[in-house]
């Protein structure tokens, strides 16, 4: 099989430098097309994306950052390499925030330029199998669940293998996380799935009811009984049952539960006949179950019947880029039921979503996605966009030293500032030290978290990395 043809568009205002570069990459197995201005290049890129862009920042018709910021706004991932004389740090920061993969200096040297045209190919494509590669092995959702990060993987596995088994599910994760989805995702991919799922919240029903709610009583069984009613367990006979917040159930009460789970009998409140029940039981909470059986707060007999298969859903924090793939679902979602179309998130609004701590876990993030449905107009929504407390996240720099790389305090201009060092004065630099410089000054600035100092300059951190292995070679 033939590899497909890999385009370069070439975006150069001076014919003579063009008729070069292209006379450099004759041997490289590209075909360059070349136009001279904005306008062309936009044309181009409108009727067929290339496999590699080389762009001069200086046209005659438009700034060629434009190029940069039109290709990052549509989310278009063709790398982009500047060829320019007119650098400068300001110039390099917001080009590699624009998502430009590598610069080259004017007057540029052959054996550069198609080295660095074929890493850049070279990457993009081992890039693309990674991504091919992941969407095979890997689920983004699964029964209502919407993840692919690893820790969700490893959940759905557990959902999957213990569906069809009748032991006991809990069901652990803090507050927020999904428990009662797990639940009806254990009921929908088991052979139960057509039986009903009944769901009992264990604290939000008053302790004297409990008992009724669970099994149900007979007319006159108490004051205000005044006809039979069937329990919940009854009523999810041959399908499950899912009792959230177990922790909070009485002793009384568990020692009841306990006889049931033993027997799969249910004795109606105020009867005196036994009714066999056949039901899958999953429960939950957000404590853990064994510091309330050493609390003396629920009973280890019950613990051990219950906590046969345990799952734990990991907090969003833990999720990685889960977070924005849920905020862009909730985000379309919500928007939609406003008549109003969204786009996705800006750059900084997507480092934002991804650093913020989400106490409050998936169930936070769909009330800040609901509430941007209605506040935001529609389109991209910038970081000054997000609702507070997402708008004081910032990131930090050391104490010690002062500040070169810092997102803005609400109200504040949100712009980047780049603090004057000694390399500024004097001699020019080349793009490639002002590049390098820029990257540095972002880890230190971060204390040496990759992924932190990429969010902060909007790259991604394999492009550090790749350029941290490259300067270790030189």
């Amino acid at each position: 099989m033939t590899n497909p043809i890999q385009r370069v568009l070439l975006i150069e205002d001076t014919e003579s430098l063009a008729k070069v570069y292209k006379a450099y990459l004759r041997d490289s197995g590209v075909v360059v097309e070349h136009v001279t201005t904005f306008a062309d290049a936009k044309i181009k890129l409108a009727n067929q994306l290339p496999s590699l862009v080389l762009l001069d920042l200086n046209l005659p018709d438009h700034d060629g950052i434009e190029i940069l910021r039109m290709l990052h706004n549509s989310g278009c991932t063709v790398p982009v390499i500047v060829i320019t004389a007119h650098g400068s740090v300001e110039t390099a920061v917001e080009a590699m925030r624009l998502g430009a993969y590598d610069f080259v200096s004017k007057p540029v040297e052959a054996r550069r330029l198609q080295v660095t045209v074929n890493n850049a190919l070279s990457f993009y494509a081992l890039n693309r199998l990674v991504d091919k590669y992941e969407t095979q092995q890997s689920r983004a959702g699964f029964h209502g669940f919407v993840g692919a990060s690893t820790p969700m993987q490893a959940v759905y596995q557990m959902i999957e293998r213990s569906a069809d088994s009748r032991a006991t599910v809990f069901v652990l994760g803090e507050s927020g996380t999904g428990k009662e989805l797990c639940a009806e995702a254990l009921h929908q991919a088991g052979s139960r799935q057509s039986q009903p799922f009944v769901p009992l919240n264990c604290a939000a029903i008053p302790k004297e009811l409990v008992e009724s709610e669970l099994f149900g009583h007979v007319k006159g069984a108490f004051t205000g009984a005044q006809k039979d009613r069937q329990g919940c367990v009854q009523a999810a006979d041959k399908g499950t049952l899912f009792l959230d917040e177990i922790c909070e159930m009485e002793l009384d009460l568990q020692a009841k539960l306990l006889r049931f789970l033993q027997s799969g009998k249910i004795q109606p409140v105020g009867s005196d006949t036994l009714i066999d029940v056949d039901v899958r039981v999953v429960c939950a909470s957000n404590r853990d179950p064994w510091k309330e059986v050493e609390a003396g707060r629920f009973r280890e007999d019950l613990y051990y019947r219950l906590h046969v298969v345990p799952i734990t859903l990991p907090p969003l924090r833990r999720r990685g880029d889960d977070v924005l793939l849920l905020a862009k679902r909730f985000l379309q979602q919500y928007g939609g039921e406003e008549g109003k179309r969204f786009v996705g998130f800006s750059r900084q609004a997507e480092w934002t979503l991804s650093k913020f701590g989400w106490p409050g876990n998936v169930r936070q993030l769909q009330n800040v996605m609901r509430q941007l449905a209605v506040i935001h107009p529609g389109g991209k929504v910038a970081q000054e966009d997000l609702p507070a407390p997402l708008n004081q996240v910032v990131c930090e720099p050391p104490q010690d030293t002062p500040a070169q790389f810092q997102w803005s305090q609400p109200g504040e201009d949100a712009s980047v500032t780049v603090a004057a060092s000694p390399a500024d004065v004097g001699a020019p630099q080349s793009l490639a030290d002002i590049e390098r410089q820029a990257i540095e000054e972002a880890i230190a600035r971060c204390e040496g978290n990759i992924t932190q100092a990429a969010g902060l300059l909007e790259v991604s951190p394999s492009t550090i990395y790749r350029k941290m292995q490259v300067w270790q070679q030189a």
